[in-house]
C-alpha cells in the first residue's frame, strides 16, 4: 500500500474546484500526487514520526496511489494504544486505520465539508472525483475559508451601506 501524506492547505471561498475548470471560485487543498508517500507499508511506530515531521494529523492510505483504502490519523493511533498498549508497536498501518472513509467531490461547498466532518467528528476529508484521490482538506482549513468568506461579505456590507449614506 502507498501511505500518500496529505496536509490540507488553506482554502478560498467556494468550492474544493479549480477557477480553470469552470468553477466560480476556487478551493486549494493539497492534490495527491504532491503528497510524501511510502512505497511499502510502514510499521505503525513509524508513521506517528514521519506525522510529526510532516505537521499532519492524518494520512490517507492507498494500494495504488490513486484509490482511498483508509485513513489513518491520530485519533485511530490513541485508539490503538489504548487498545493494543505496547502491541501497537508491532502493528502495521492498515491494521489501524479506518477503512470506511467519508469524501468529498472536489466542487462540494466548504460548507457541506464541514458539516460532514463535524457529524462524522473526525478532521480529515480526503476530496475524491470519479474514485480518484485529489487531496484532502481539513477542519482548520474548512474553518479559517469561511472565516474568510464571512469576512469578506461583511466588507461588501459595510461597503455598500457607506456608498448610500
Amino acid at each position: 500500500m502507498t501511505f500518500s501524506f496529505a496536509p490540507a492547505r488553506a482554502a478560498q471561498q467556494g468550492t474544493f474546484g479549480s477557477a480553470a475548470e469552470g468553477h466560480a471560485s476556487h478551493k486549494r487543498f493539497h492534490r495527491a500526487a504532491e503528497a510524501w508517500g511510502f512505497k511499502t507499508a510502514p510499521d505503525a511506530p513509524h508513521l506517528p514520526h514521519r506525522m510529526r515531521l510532516e505537521h499532519i494529523g492524518a494520512v490517507v492510505i492507498s494500494s495504488d496511489g490513486k484509490t482511498v483504502a483508509g485513513i489513518l490519523s491520530e485519533r485511530d493511533i490513541l485508539r490503538a494504544l489504548a487498545e493494543h498498549g505496547a502491541a501497537l508497536l508491532g502493528l502495521q498501518a492498515g491494521e489501524l486505520m479506518t477503512r470506511e472513509v467519508i469524501t468529498c467531490r472536489r466542487d462540494d461547498t466548504v460548507q457541506s465539508a464541514m458539516v460532514k466532518m463535524t457529524h462524522g467528528r473526525f478532521r480529515h476529508l480526503p476530496v475524491v472525483e470519479n474514485g480518484r484521490l485529489l487531496g484532502i482538506v481539513s477542519i482548520g482549513d474548512a474553518v479559517k475559508s469561511r472565516l474568510e468568506e464571512v469576512e469578506l461579505e461583511a466588507n461588501v456590507l459595510r461597503d455598500a451601506y457607506l456608498a448610500i449614506h
